[in-house]
């Protein structure tokens, strides 16, 4: 099974400072038959104006990864963590029983473009957490490279779920498998670029859900970055 999900079937939320895009249900966006794939929840394609951002908010009760495609997202937490976070940067925060956060633009010039994923944790009521790693180019160069696990195998970031989730970068005709377990689904997001996954052509901002697949065959067509999510249904 193949399920697609165009870059220009998403969600819209412009508010001038931020542009974003939103793979399913979402603040103000509310569509029934994308309310999320299995454990994942928001895949929110965010570009965020320079010297503007998200002011302190709240969230609870969701695993929350940050990655950052072009710009640079400084962040702040009620757990006392504060970063910057540039391509190349994974940034897990577990919500659990309550965690406030801002995440700004602090460049005078660039604009900061970031996927922000949601994933809905195995059990409530968690103790907040934060971690952030980076993984370089050549990790994710022609291979999947894992990013975030439930076991945090591989120096990936720790998720309170049971889902692998990698990165890839891809040049035009390079090719790459990735085995699907019986009983197991993905979701393939195109970050950037063009690749086809099992012979569909996909672009930038598109997104696919993969069920009762023994494989899953990604091919670039341009120089892409592909995330892919190895999940539980």
């Amino acid at each position: 099974m193949l399920d697609i999900r165009h870059a220009d079937q998403r969600g819209v939320a412009n508010f001038g400072w931020l542009d974003s895009r939103h793979t399913f249900s979402f603040g103000e966006y509310h569509d029934p038959q994308h309310m999320g794939f299995g454990p994942l929840r928001v895949i929110n394609e965010d570009r965020v104006q320079p010297g503007r951002g998200f002011d302190m908010h709240g969230h609870r009760d969701m695993e929350i990864i940050s990655y950052v495609l072009e710009g640079a997202l400084e962040h702040k937490d009620s757990m006392g963590n504060g970063s910057i976070i540039r391509p190349g940067d994974v940034q897990r925060m577990t919500a659990g029983t309550g965690v406030r956060h801002s995440e700004f633009n602090s460049s005078p010039r660039e604009r900061v473009h970031f996927l922000q994923i949601w994933i809905l944790p195995e059990v409530e009521g968690l103790a907040p957490g934060y971690e952030q790693t980076t993984f370089g180019d050549d990790q994710k160069r022609g291979r999947l490279c894992l990013i975030a696990s439930r076991d945090g195998r591989n120096g990936s970031v720790t998720i309170h779920q049971d889902v692998d989730l990698y990165a890839t970068r891809l040049g035009d005709g390079d090719e790459i498998t990735h085995p699907l377990r019986a009983g197991r689904t993905a979701w393939v997001q195109i970050a950037r670029g063009r690749a086809s996954v099992n012979g569909t052509a996909l672009q930038a901002g598109d997104g696919i859900a993969l069920a009762n697949e023994s494989a899953i065959a990604l091919r670039g067509q341009s120089d892409t970055e592909i995330l892919l999510f190895d999940m539980a249904p």
